[in-house]
């Protein structure tokens, strides 16, 4: 599932605008809130992993939003990346301490 999440992000991401969906709220907590999905994803996937899942994650908000300078529909900023960033380092944060919660429960 994390895997799939992360795919999808980098299809809208970096895809002509036209297929980015829109929610209606506001787009940096869009992605605030893509990232934080898919940082608890990979951190609830891979526990044991969590250095490794934070430089995927985070290396992905980083990398998609600088595939973004090829796209002429699209603009890669530094405050976007930021509220990528930002997700990611709270999911990877909440998933890793649902991780490790449930994972004392067994």
């Amino acid at each position: 599932m994390a895997w799939t999440c992360l795919g999808y992000i980098a299809f809208v991401t970096v895809g002509p605008i036209w297929v980015r969906p829109e929610t209606g709220v506001s787009p940096q907590l869009e992605r605030l809130v893509a990232f934080a999905v898919v940082g608890t994803l990979f951190a609830a996937a891979y526990p044991r992993h969590i250095v490794l899942a934070s430089l995927v994650v985070i290396g992905a908000a980083i990398l998609l939003e600088a595939f973004q300078l090829l796209e002429p529909s699209r603009h890669g900023r530094l405050f976007d990346v930021s509220a990528k960033i930002a997700g990611s380092i709270i999911g990877l944060g909440s998933g890793w301490v649902f991780a490790r919660l449930t994972q004392r429960s067994f």
